[in-house]
């Protein structure tokens, strides 16, 4: 690239912008400058379009002033040796690759959040006609654990508690209605929760939830979409034949 005599510049377009002397060589190099660029395109450096290494065999033999491998990128050399031979090939798949895992993980990340986020939408879709069906289910049945007269705040109150275990959180045998003064300021009442399901419904009754509740201790339970949709057309059916005799 050319230089300054003086100053010993390269004639860059940085030299233009920040240094300048009043030498000879720096006054025809600006003025060939402003009147086109000369000095600056003859200093661009060129070189032939030929393969090297793994590109060997490859190129045009044609000047260029920017090359991969030896072959010019212009010209497009590069491109056909990508393309044509097995090195190129390769390469091909390790750039491509390199620019689509990131996008690929990117996108799989979305999709497992989208799938989180549906999931949990359904999980509340099944738990409000899971309780819908409880409440119209014991209408005029007196509280589970107190005993109180039925009221129309009544509540869908868990014996086992829907936040600890998940395999009975829909199971209608462990919903029951329940006063709001037992299942929200006495934490469920649960010592007079298991005395209602034994006079409502028998020991038998008792040991199945007992016995679901250590089998979950011992195996966590988690809910998939094909296991909520089936829980909620199952509740969506019980509710309308509930509704139909209701009505009558």
């Amino acid at each position: 690239m050319p230089r300054c005599q003086n100053c010993r510049e390269k004639f860059t377009p940085k030299f233009f912008l920040d240094k300048f002397c009043d030498s000879p060589d720096c006054e025809k190099a600006k003025k060939e400058y402003q009147q086109g660029k000369v000095a600056i395109k003859s200093a661009v450096k060129t070189q032939k379009c030929k393969g090297l290494s793994i590109a060997k065999g490859y190129g045009c033999g044609m000047p260029q002033t920017e090359r991969i491998h030896g072959l010019g990128i212009k010209c497009k050399c590069y491109a056909k040796w990508l393309l044509e031979s097995p090195e190129g090939a390769a390469k091909l798949k390790r750039i491509t690759i390199g620019v689509s895992a990131p996008r690929i993980e990117l996108e799989k990340a979305f999709q497992n959040r989208k799938d989180r986020n549906k999931l949990g939408t359904l999980l509340i879709n099944v738990r409000s006609v899971c309780h819908e069906y409880i409440r119209l289910r014991d209408i005029g049945k007196p509280c589970i654990s107190c005993g109180i007269p039925y009221l129309e705040d009544f509540q869908a109150g868990h014996f086992y508690k829907a936040e600890v275990f998940s395999n009975l959180k829909f199971d209608e045998k462990n919903i029951s209605g329940q006063c709001r003064q037992c299942n929200l300021r006495k934490e469920g009442n649960e010592s007079g929760y298991r005395a209602g399901i034994i006079q409502r419904h028998g020991m038998e009754h008792l040991a199945y939830l007992d016995e679901k509740a250590k089998a979950y201790k011992k195996n966590d339970y988690h809910w998939n979409r094909a296991e909520l949709e089936e829980i909620r057309k199952y509740y969506q059916d019980k509710i309308k034949e509930l509704k139909l005799i209701l009505n009558q």
